[in-house]
């Protein structure tokens, strides 16, 4: 393998502002430690804490590095002693905690995934972020099991598409909601059993509609505040609301909490980033045995919207906030 550089280009963000502060940089290659991996990027995935952090409401972990980018796929060219059972050209995608958007990033060992069958570096890259998330938050918060009904917010979103294709692959009913007739036909392409317009449709009246009155199990919320009364609303007995963003604010003036008594609620939420390098550890080793089959067999394939060079996130993330996409975002950093 060839020798490492002493430097690389990075996506620095400043002080941070709007999509236009984010341009290429040079910094010194970063150092993976006893238990890291140095990865040498050739894609990674853009996420909407990407571009909270780029505005400055979500500030990296203590220790973490303050590039952007929460995941990348890419090829091993160093490792660390403790970093096991990666070795040198390995190619793995890996959920990082910050240094994604640069030609050469540190992940965690436990973090790392291998691509699966067929993939390339674009279809990788598009994985851990909304995989971990959703694993963690669907199934494991949530509880969603087979036979069970689901109603995914913002089914057209990374993490919307992935929690569709998971909930249908392991057995639950599935509902989403999305925000125009093009991308209702796509939560259906993606295998929801139906699609809600949410700017036509009261989301809570079609759930009871859709379920003749029994109600959803599990509702994934990334709107938060403006949602909260609806979705509780939606929920049946032993229901669980599982929160993962605040979209639609995240101060509730007023609610009727009523219903999580009266039918037994569970309202619960989550972050991925501060999570321990043993949790997210954890999380990896589950999709690997229970999702990544799923992959290589061809099933539950991120679809991907556009695919941007690493020098363009400025205009990647102006399409994430323009929520015109379907599916996931990607820069291309190298071949």
């Amino acid at each position: 393998m060839a020798a490492l550089p002493q430097s690389m280009t990075y996506i620095a963000h400043g002080d941070g502002g709007g999509p236009e502060v984010l341009v290429p940089a040079t910094t010194p290659l970063p150092q993976p430690k006893p238990d890291e991996v140095l990865i040498r990027v050739l894609a990674a995935g853009v996420n909407r804490p990407d571009v909270a952090q780029r505005k400055g409401e979500y500030p990296p972990p203590p220790g973490a590095s303050p590039i952007l980018g929460l995941e990348v796929a890419g090829e091993v060219v160093a490792a660390g002693p403790e970093a096991a059972p990666w070795k040198l050209g390995d190619r793995v995608c890996a959920l990082t905690n910050g240094g994604g958007y640069a030609e050469y990033c540190v992940a965690p060992a436990a973090q790392c995934l291998p691509w699966p069958r067929g993939y390339d570096a674009i279809r990788a890259a598009a994985l851990p972020e909304t995989f971990f998330t959703v694993w963690a938050n669907l199934f494991g918060h949530g509880r969603l099991a087979a036979g069970e009904t689901v109603l995914v917010h913002g089914g057209t979103s990374g993490i919307g598409v992935t929690a569709i294709q998971l909930a249908k692959a392991f057995g639950a009913r599935v509902f989403a909601t999305a925000g125009s007739a093009e991308k209702c036909r796509a939560c259906l392409d993606l295998g929801a059993d139906a699609a809600i317009n949410y700017r036509e449709q009261d989301f809570a009246e079609e759930v009871k509609r859709l379920t003749g009155g029994k109600l959803a199990d599990v509702v994934l919320d990334m709107v938060g505040a403006a949602y909260f009364q609806r979705n509780l609303r939606c929920l049946a007995m032993d229901g669980r609301l599982v929160l993962i963003a605040f979209l639609g604010g995240h101060e509730v003036e007023k609610a009727d909490l009523r219903p999580i008594m009266l039918r037994r609620l569970t309202v619960t939420g989550s972050t991925m980033r501060p999570r321990t390098t043993a949790q997210k550890g954890a999380i990896a080793a589950a999709l690997r045995e229970k999702v990544w089959p799923l992959l290589d067999e061809g099933r539950c394939a991120p679809p991907i919207f556009k695919v941007f060079p690493l020098r363009e996130a400025a205009a990647a993330h102006a399409l994430m906030e323009s929520s015109a996409h379907i599916g996931k975002i990607v820069l291309k950093v190298a071949d």
